[in-house]
C-alpha cells in the first residue's frame, strides 16, 4: 500500500479515480505539457485524465510497479496542483508536472526530495535516473539542487517536439551521504 507523504507545505496523497475531475482542471496547459514525453495526447481529450488514471496511473499502481501522488498544499488539501510519480523503468524513474499558477515556489523541489526520499529509503532502489527534455530548464534546476548529475543525453520525442533528452542519476549512497550531511 503506498503511503501519503508530508513535508512541510505539501500533502502527497496517492493517486485514485477522484482526482480525474482535477487533473483534467491543472494539467491540459502548454506550460505543463510541453517538454513532457510525446506519449502525453496533445490536444489533451476531454477524458484524458480519467483514461490515464483507469488504464495507465491505477493499472500501474495495483502492480507494484510505479508509485503516483497527487500533490496538494496542506494550506488548500481540497485542490490537486500537480502530480508526482516514481516508475520502474529504465532510465526513467521519476516524472512530474505542476499546474503554472503553483510553478516557481520551490514546491516541486520539496515534492521532488519526498518522493526521492521514499524511493532510496523505502523502496530502497540503487540509483535514480530522470530523463528530461534538454531545454526544460526549470526541472534541470530541480535535479541539480537534489544533488543529482547529467549522465548522457541522447534524443528524445516530447510534445512540443524532438528535443535532446538529458538523462540524470543519483545513486542511493550518494542520496543517503547528502541526507546525513543535511542533518
Amino acid at each position: 500500500m503506498q503511503p501519503t507523504l508530508v513535508t512541510q507545505r505539501l500533502i502527497l496523497r496517492p493517486l485514485t479515480l477522484d482526482d480525474a475531475e482535477g487533473i483534467q482542471q491543472q494539467f491540459p496547459h502548454w506550460e505543463v505539457v510541453r517538454y513532457l514525453n510525446a506519449l502525453v495526447p496533445w490536444p489533451y481529450p476531454a477524458d484524458g485524465a480519467r483514461h490515464y488514471l483507469e488504464h495507465i496511473a491505477l493499472p500501474a499502481m495495483a502492480r507494484g510497479e510505479e508509485w503516483h501522488w497527487a500533490i496538494r498544499l496542506k494550506s488548500a488539501p481540497e485542490q490537486l496542483i500537480g502530480n508526482i510519480s516514481l516508475m520502474d523503468e529504465p532510465d526513467n524513474n521519476r516524472g512530474f508536472w505542476l499546474g503554472p499558477r503553483w510553478q516557481g515556489q520551490g514546491l516541486m523541489s520539496e515534492a521532488s526530495e519526498a518522493v526521492t526520499a521514499y524511493w532510496f529509503e523505502v523502496l530502497e532502489r540503487p540509483v535514480l535516473r530522470v530523463p528530461k527534455a534538454a531545454p526544460n530548464l526549470k526541472s534541470r534546476r530541480i535535479s541539480e539542487r537534489t544533488g543529482m548529475r547529467l549522465i548522457r543525453t541522447d534524443e528524445g520525442e516530447f510534445v512540443e517536439g524532438i528535443f535532446p533528452r538529458d538523462i540524470w542519476e543519483m545513486t542511493r549512497e550518494e542520496w543517503l551521504d547528502r541526507r546525513s550531511f543535511k542533518r
